[in-house]
């Protein structure tokens, strides 16, 4: 079942069969009054996702070069292509749960069975988690809007996401996709 944060504490309460609790309107007031930094979060790593896919990928074949050999496993092409493919996939639910402040559409729609599906295929566990760790290393730089124009050369461009302490949004996403790496480890 997937939900956000407004039907997770509906659903938990429902469940205890008592009223929504005080500090579950507390946290769900919350989110509401930071929604415009949780879109600007969405929208950085959105507007970036292809960037952040490829560097990534870039990373790992830069790491392990016999991943591009022939033999590897992103060789020849249409294997590269299923790589930009999946990590843009799993980039995308990230943000889905982000946006919705909750990990159940990630759990339920990406990692369900990820693991077994990579194995099947022979997909390296160890380079899918490197290219998910450095894909979230990438975003939370984008949230954070800690990029910088030495880092990005000539195609640098600032988000201009609303100033202030984004930490907790950038604890949550951490924590998306230390759940996308610790569900293909």
């Amino acid at each position: 079942m997937v939900l956000d944060a407004f039907d997770r504490a509906a659903v938990t309460a429902d469940a205890s069969t008592s009223p929504i609790s005080s500090a579950a309107i507390a946290d769900l007031k919350k989110f509401v009054a930071e929604g415009n930094k949780r879109l600007d979060a969405v929208n950085a790593i959105a507007s970036n996702a292809s960037c952040i896919v490829s560097d990534a990928v870039a990373g790992i074949v830069c790491e392990n070069q016999g991943l591009i050999q022939a033999g590897g496993n992103c060789y020849p092409n249409r294997r590269m292509a299923a790589c930009l493919r999946d990590g843009e996939i799993i980039l995308r639910y990230v943000t889905y749960a982000l946006l919705a402040g909750d990990a159940s559409v990630l759990d339920d729609r990406c990692l369900n069975g990820l693991k077994e599906t990579y194995a099947a295929l022979g997909v390296p566990a160890t380079s899918s988690v490197r290219a998910i760790q450095i894909m979230k290393a990438s975003s939370l730089a984008h949230i954070n809007d800690t990029n910088t124009e030495a880092n990005g050369g000539r195609r640098f461009r600032r988000m201009g996401s609303i100033q202030g302490d984004c930490s907790a949004l950038t604890s949550e996403a951490a924590s998306y996709f230390d759940r996308v790496i610790s569900a293909i480890s």
